[in-house]
């Protein structure tokens, strides 16, 4: 037999010393071959990739050294036109990735994919070979991915390999491992991008890898393994058993099928560790606690002290230590959890994406120690080492940094408070990467949930109130606040301060982001942001679509004061910023707590419900009397302590008996949702209005008012189907009322049935900058992107109008029902109709937030516009407030009930 037959031996046995009797075989045939001899280079590719299998099975550096100088001999012996040429170059990229792996030397990489694109750029599309060639392009983009995260390496990646897929016939025996690293690679993207689809398409893909796998073939553990480790990202993300319970199961299966001398052997069984591990989190069942630090010491035991694993797997170890000591809480468990972990952050270089990770594995080590021993040095060194985790790379996957520094804040609170500050900041500088622009509107939104960021804003929020770091608090929860929000704002810029080439630019990725018109969303991002880095390095644009100090943040309030209410379970309280020049203040509010918050939005809700169905047993008495009490308990316990601060800094007379102006309200959590600005008494001296977050109002503010001619779209919906489904029957009226007073010919109007449909509100969005829709709408908690409008045989959701452009927004009145109420889950994220509009890019709104009364609309319309158009001129959005403020006083001198003033509101400038 030659060297050749011993190695394909060893390839379908296993059994190393076919593997030693192939190297020695073919030691031989190179030695006795002469330079010049043709063969020679054909025998060092093989014997190098021989050596490059035996440093797999072994560690041995001299193995992994030796192969390439033999893969890079291979490759110089080559002619450029020779037909083994491109094999012999993939082969020696190969070699430079494995060097790559064991010393992290960026440069290595670099080499393979330099080296991998010339071989791909030799071999034909019609070439047997490409598929081949095409793979392990895709292999060094991925490294490269995990190394840098940069998103357009791992779409590379993924392309490449879906072309390699492609080119692969259906009865190839290459075929399932190319469908393997492929699943892989959706796998790496569901990491990133948090997209279902592509764990999904993960599971779908390595299940049909695996289905073309015989039961003996030696790469079956493998893939059973893959398909394991994307059950259990299933099941942490929709934590269904079943899920938890085939990871575990095809896990075991991978391990059992693994031979005890084989190289993946301490692979498989760190990921079976990992299963046991949740099995325990979610079971609480001791033997899982006990069986996951055994595997975890076998798996280590097979890995040699070079091996570019060793310090993954002694973080897997020290953690599987770790969740032992805290059910059994044998000391010796936590000493071995700081060995293992010290000695895994030492062995990982400082540019790692990793390393990151692991020093916050350490810091909570020292965590542990400190709360058992109370040693002053394990305190300082829990926090030196999260302090340092965050200055390092940011991670290929930041969502485990994101928990480590909501872990760090709170054991600062009880240790050390003044960390709270740098540990909460660590974990809002994640959220771009967590909620990436680049994601669609309801993955971000489905990630605002499972990270609770709105409750993190207002804990973060309430620590710094406590420390009496006010700027910080308020910086801090504008981060946190309506972050898509926020995001969609971001992606209409004023651009007028850039150069034009580069405002083109954004201007371009923008649109294409937000439009939804990007074939390719992740890689416009990466160019979106990519450019935002080059645009930051220009003179005065340092700060540049990055969060905004509370320098910056305080001028929001330069046309009146500013509240923002924070729940929290240890207390509520508000933050008041009076003007941009005085001293901003904290009120508490000792008599709210967030189940009594909850009490008061659960009534409103229900008195509101009641007011829309006229039930049997409704009584009006019964709703005033609810009414009456709720905003009688908000103006005592948290209108009045604001307005008394007011009158400390001369805001408002402490007898509220001067004119104050405007006030914004910037309620958050609990908050959001109550009628603070119908709680206060007759003589109030501010006209009110509200604002998703101090940015957007900003923006509004820095638009200015409009100059250009007036162009204004009215839309009245006076039923929406045949048979006058959903009948509103004062909607002409309403729109009457208008024509009367609008004196001009830019209006456009839009009334009635079959006219008033989705399309032609479209047409008024993009070519009007006033809007008043008088129609029915509704409001989507599940989904609240998918909130609508329903207008005339169909709906106008609220994805379709925040990806429509609209650069001439300017105000909306939405006449309709349900426009200012959000998914109590997304609290903070201002995801109501109203709050849409705005970040789609008006500068103000009026919405309801509740059903209104038919008769109603036309009063409320009538005395709005009656005031933005008098004395003929052309109405400001700044003035809308006003306006709405004399039509909801009209409505009380005509002694309406409370449920049909106290639902208008108004948002923005």
């Amino acid at each position: 037999m030659s060297g050749i037959d011993f190695f394909q031996k060893y390839r379908e046995l296993g059994n190393v010393r076919d593997l030693e009797v192939a190297v020695r075989l073919l030691h031989k045939i190179v030695d006795r071959t002469p330079a010049d001899d043709p063969m020679r280079a054909g025998h060092l590719q093989m014997l190098a990739l021989c050596l490059t299998d035996r440093y797999q099975r072994s560690g041995n550096g001299q193995d992994l050294k030796a192969a390439l100088q033999r893969n890079q001999e291979a490759v110089n012996l080559t002619p450029l036109d020779h037909p083994q040429r491109a094999g012999r170059l993939q082969s020696l990229a190969a070699s430079f990735r494995d060097q790559y792996q064991r010393f992290g030397d960026l440069g290595d990489l670099e080499a393979a994919l330099q080296i991998d694109g010339e071989a791909v750029d030799l071999t034909p599309v019609d070439h047997p070979e490409r598929s081949r060639m095409v793979q392990s392009l895709a292999v060094s983009f991925r490294d490269r991915y995990k190394r840098l995260g940069d998103l357009g390496d791992l779409d590379m990646a993924l392309q490449k390999m879906q072309e390699a897929v492609k080119l692969t016939s259906t009865d190839h025996p290459v075929r399932a491992e190319r469908l393997s690293y492929l699943a892989v690679l959706f796998r790496d993207r569901y990491q990133r991008l948090g997209d279902l689809e592509c764990l999904e398409a993960a599971l779908h893909k390595m299940k049909e890898a695996l289905d073309l796998t015989p039961v003996e073939h030696p790469d079956r553990a493998g893939r059973l393994q893959s398909l394991a480790v994307a059950f259990g990202d299933r099941y942490r993300r929709l934590g269904d058993l079943g899920d938890l319970e085939a990871e575990l199961q095809k896990m075991q299966e991978a391990v059992d099928l693994t031979p005890t001398n084989y190289p993946d052997r301490a692979g498989r069984l760190r990921s079976l560790a990992i299963s046991l591990r949740l099995q325990y989190q979610r079971l609480g069942d001791k033997t899982f606690v006990e069986a996951a630090p055994q595997r975890m010491q076998e798996a280590n035991s097979l890995t040699t002290t070079g091996h570019p694993e060793r310090a993954r797997r002694l973080q897997s170890l020290a953690v599987s230590f770790q969740d032992r000591y805290q059910r059994l809480g044998d000391s010796d468990d936590l000493e071995a959890v700081l060995e293992r972990m010290q000695e895994a952050v030492d062995l990982t270089p400082t540019d790692h994406p990793e390393r990151g990770g692991r020093l916050q594995s350490l810091a909570l080590a020292f965590q542990h120690r400190y709360n058992e021993f109370q040693e002053p040095q394990d305190l300082r060194l829990t926090h030196q080492y999260y302090s340092d985790s965050f200055t390092t790379q940011g991670p290929s996957d930041p969502e485990p940094s994101w928990w480590a520094a909501l872990a760090w804040a709170n054991f600062s609170k009880e240790a050390q408070p003044f960390y709270c500050s740098a540990a909460y900041i660590a974990a809002f500088n994640l959220l771009p990467e967590l909620l990436w622009i680049g994601h669609t509107i309801p993955v971000r939104q489905d990630a605002i949930r499972r990270l609770d960021v709105g409750h993190t804003a207002s804990a973060a929020t309430k620590t710094c109130i406590g420390l009496s770091d006010l700027a910080s608090a308020v910086q801090l929860i504008e981060q946190g606040l309506a972050t898509t929000f926020q995001q969609m704002l971001q992606l209409r810029p004023d651009l007028d301060s850039l150069p034009p080439d580069l405002a083109k630019d954004l201007q371009k990725l923008s649109y294409a982001l937000y439009s939804g018109t990007a074939t390719n969303p992740t890689k416009v991002a990466h160019e979106r942001t990519q450019l935002l880095q080059e645009i930051r390095k220009q003179p005065g644009h340092e700060y540049f679509l990055l969060p905004k100090p509370y320098k910056v943040l305080c001028h929001a309030s330069r046309g009146g004061p500013i509240v923002i209410l924070n729940s929290h379970a240890d207390g509520c309280d508000g933050i008041i910023i009076p003007n941009p020049t005085s001293k901003h203040g904290a009120v508490a509010f000792p008599n709210a707590n967030p189940d009594l918050l909850q009490s008061k939005t659960t009534r409103a809700d229900s008195q509101s419900t009641r007011l829309n169905d006229r039930r049997e047993g409704f009584s009006e008495r019964r709703v005033a009397e609810d009414f009456d009490d709720l905003l009688t308990w908000l103006w005592k316990n948290i209108v009045d302590l604001v307005y008394q601060i007011l009158a400390k800094v001369s805001v408002v007379s402490a007898d509220h008996g001067i004119d104050g102006g405007r006030i914004w309200w910037l309620p958050t959590g609990l908050f959001t949702g109550l009628p603070l600005h119908a709680s206060t008494p007759k003589n109030d001296p501010f006209i009110h209005s509200y604002t998703a977050t101090l940015g957007s109002l900003l923006e509004g503010q820095a638009r200015g008012p409009a100059c250009n001619p007036l162009s204004m779209g009215v839309v009245g919906v006076t039923h929406t189907g045949p048979g006058y489904k959903k009948h509103l029957p004062c909607v002409r009226k309403e729109v009457q009322k208008m024509k009367s007073i609008i004196q001009s010919p830019n209006v456009e109007y839009v009334v009635g049935g079959v006219k008033a449909t989705p399309e032609a509100v479209k047409r008024q969005l993009l070519n009007c900058s006033w809007i008043h829709l008088a129609c029915h709408g509704t409001q989507d908690l599940i989904q609240p992107t998918k909130s609508r409008l329903l207008l005339y045989d169909g709906a106008l959701e609220l994805e379709t109008i925040l990806r429509m452009p609209l650069p001439n927004a300017e105000f909306v009145f939405l006449a309709a029902c349900q426009t200012a109420m959000g998914d109590v889950d997304l609290v903070n994220e201002s995801f109501h109709l109203g709050g849409g509009f705005i970040a789609a890019g008006f500068r103000g709104a009026i919405g309801t937030l509740w059903s209104i009364t038919d008769e109603d609309g036309p009063l409320a319309a009538e005395t709005v516009y009656s005031h933005l158009f008098r004395d003929g001129r052309r109405p400001q959005a700044s003035d809308a407030a006003e306006s709405l403020h004399l039509a909801v006083n009209k409505l009380k001198e005509k002694k309406v009930p409370y449920e049909r003033w106290i639902p208008f509101i108004h948002m923005g400038v």
